[in-house]
């Protein structure tokens, strides 16, 4: 089986997922000319080691227009990076205007866009995760919590950006979540569903998978630091932080992953009609009783894939446009055995009320820096300077050898970048993951 290569790509969004995508097809072979839409500040700035012309093309992730924009520059492979435009069905109006798109159709994205849906999936394909019951009134909420008891995880249904989940350590913190979600409606028609499920204990990583609908490769496992302050505290967040890859998943578990839990999602996904094309991801715990699943996205984590683009070394372009058409092979896909560590610098403010507008310095300092990528995230051009407009505003990569080295010029390119109120942990890749949390 043979893949072409694409020639002229379009990347939609604007986060450092987007950035760091970008990037890396910036140096494929046959890659000519690229766009990021609607992109951010990196995107509008050269991109350091680019072969290829970059463009932003300040595009809404809209099917005509992107389509028309397609057509008018002979773009011929679309790659969709955030879950929202995903959930709502853009991969499908684009392939039916004839494009070849990374990313999965709507009745696939189900897996992130529901997470009710994918309770009832793992249990239909017995797929090992939490117990659950699934609520639509307070009553039932508090009527299972005060059954099941605390510790209890609670869900928000739908897309809530990253902060649909609490994890209750007690029974009146529980019903204060469902309460929020269900009563006063916090989350809108996300939070009309909720999902109750028990807590599980052990450690978290993050496994994503490449699929072309039927045949699936696997990436180097990684570990995201959701909290937003040192010692896994304070609030959940989009990620403040990743490293790749890590240990805790050795060859025999990854195979019992593999077996118990990817190979059931492809399969089922197609015995149902929606055969899955893109990357999977697999939020897994990996417990006392084995590997589960806590869920699933449709899509590049972020910031994890700033880590995976870091250390891929195969041809991106291939293999993305590989899976995208039906023609994934293994070969396709290949990692450096480096380690990588991505931070997060945030906007005063951030998760709640991200301050937007200050001057971000220093930034072409830390891009000097070896061994280091400096990805933009809530970023925007104004008179030529970069200001934060956004709550996650940079993912600072570092690569090397070791973890420590990794880590060491992640941090050392983070303090050359001035922001004021800004902040970000310092404990990227320091925490026991036995004891997070």
């Amino acid at each position: 089986m043979t893949t072409s290569a694409p020639r002229r790509i379009l990347v939609i969004g604007s986060g450092a997922r987007e950035h760091a995508i970008a990037r890396r097809l910036a140096r494929c072979e046959g890659v000519e000319a690229l766009w990021v839409a609607p992109g951010n500040g990196g995107t509008e700035r050269p991109f350091a080691g680019a072969r290829v012309p970059i463009g932003r093309a300040a595009l809404a992730p809209k099917a005509p227009e992107i389509v028309a924009f397609c057509r008018q520059f002979a773009v011929d492979f679309v790659i969709v990076g955030p879950e929202a435009p995903l959930v709502l069905g853009l991969a499908d109006e684009l392939s039916a205007a004839g494009l070849v798109v990374f990313g999965p159709s709507r009745a696939a994205a189900r897996l992130e866009a529901s997470k009710a849906f994918l309770k009832g999936f793992a249990a239909r394909h017995r797929i090992p995760t939490a117990a659950f019951d699934v609520v639509t009134t307070f009553d039932d909420a508090a009527r299972v919590i005060r059954e099941r008891g605390a510790p209890i995880v609670v869900k928000a249904d739908g897309l809530c950006a990253g902060k649909g989940v609490v994890v209750a350590t007690s029974e009146a913190e529980a019903l204060d979540a469902a309460r929020a979600m269900l009563v006063d409606g916090v989350f809108g028609d996300a939070g009309r569903t909720v999902i109750l499920e028990a807590c599980l204990t052990g450690v978290e990583v993050s496994l994503l998978a490449l699929s072309d609908g039927e045949r699936f490769v696997v990436l180097p496992p990684a570990r995201d630091h959701k909290r937003a302050y040192d010692g896994d505290r304070g609030p959940n967040t989009g990620g403040m932080g990743v490293i790749a890859p890590v240990a805790e998943l050795d060859p025999a578990l990854l195979a019992r992953v593999e077996r118990e839990i990817l190979r059931p999602t492809i399969d089922g996904m197609r015995a149902e009609g929606a055969p899955f094309r893109g990357v999977l991801f697999a939020g897994l715990m990996l417990t006392a009783d084995g590997p589960m699943l806590l869920e699933h996205n449709v899509r590049f984590g972020d910031p994890e894939c700033e880590a995976l683009m870091e250390l891929w070394e195969g041809d991106v372009a291939r293999a993305l446009h590989a899976a995208a058409t039906g023609a994934l092979q293994p070969e396709l896909v290949r990692f450096s055995d480096r380690h990588a560590c991505v931070v997060v610098i945030a906007a005063a403010g951030y998760p709640s009320a991200p301050r937007a507008g200050d001057p971000i310095g220093g930034l072409d300092a830390a891009e000097a820096m070896p061994g280091v990528s400096v990805l933009h995230a809530g970023t925007a051009l104004r008179d030529g300077v970069s200001i934060t407009a956004g709550g996650r505003v940079l993912a600072i990569a570092g690569v090397g050898d070791t973890p420590r080295e990794a880590r060491e010029r992640a941090y050392a390119a983070v303090d050359h970048v001035a922001i004021d109120g800004a902040f970000h942990r310092r404990d990227i890749g320091l925490i026991d993951p036995a004891k997070r949390g």
